[in-house]
């Protein structure tokens, strides 16, 4: 009986076994095919005129390291994308000689850990979403981190700080007074202002916080309906 239990425990063990790595088979290992699996699209497939230079593919981020290290394009949720390319198609009525250029989209949420990781602890935490807490619309292919460019250089226009920084002059709610101080010229708010109007026709909203930074859902609308990026 002993030894009867003992051979029943081994086989249930090698049918565990088997099913855990025939899983990690099936799962793809390379992050673009992941977003792929995951029903994400290539936001170059959706509007190849929309620019595309992904900032966590370089070290000159708030880690200092490349997070992005097998991730050469940029993946929005499909319905997103095409919202994207409505607020591009807004910008090319607009202004023609110019285009979005995306520095960040749909973001893992190993990725997420590692940003978190370099906040936590500070007064900067409130800039970085936790990931233990359902991370933020990026961990669902619902935001992207965006600019404007010039359409045949790319070329990033002037906007008063970089992406990522997290000074006040990124604060969208700081500009009138960054403006009174200097910090912010009459040209970088009015490329702000284009590129709120332009986002808002496709459907996205400013985060208050990052000029740069527009969500297509709420964090609760994106928890309830939509899955995370591992």
């Amino acid at each position: 009986m002993h030894k009867s239990l003992i051979f029943m425990k081994k086989v249930i063990f090698s049918i565990l076994l088997s099913f855990t790595l025939s899983a990690a088979a099936q799962q793809p290992a390379d992050t673009n095919e992941r977003m792929q699996a995951l029903g994400l699209v290539d936001i170059q497939s959706v509007d190849p005129t929309i620019q595309v230079s992904l900032a966590l593919t370089r070290p000159d981020n708030i880690t200092g390291k490349v997070l992005y290290t097998d991730l050469q394009n940029a993946y929005l949720h499909p319905q997103a994308a095409l919202a994207l390319k409505k607020a591009q198609a807004a910008l090319k009525r607009l202004r023609p000689d110019l285009s979005l250029k995306v520095y960040d989209a749909a973001r893992p949420m190993s990725v997420q850990a590692r940003l978190y990781a370099v906040v936590a602890g500070t007064d900067k935490n409130i800039y970085i979403s936790n990931p233990k807490s359902g991370g933020d619309q990026h961990n669902y292919g619902l935001a992207v981190d965006v600019t404007l460019c010039d359409a045949e250089t790319g070329d990033s226009l002037a906007m008063g700080s970089r992406i990522g920084s997290l000074a006040d002059e990124s604060r969208v709610g700081m500009e009138s007074h960054n403006a009174e101080t200097g910090k912010l010229t009459s040209e970088m708010a009015e490329n702000r202002e284009l590129l709120r109007r332009v986002m808002a026709i496709g459907g996205f909203k400013a985060l208050r916080t990052e000029w740069w930074h527009f969500n297509f859902r709420t964090r609760s609308e994106a928890k309830a309906n939509f899955k995370p990026i591992k």
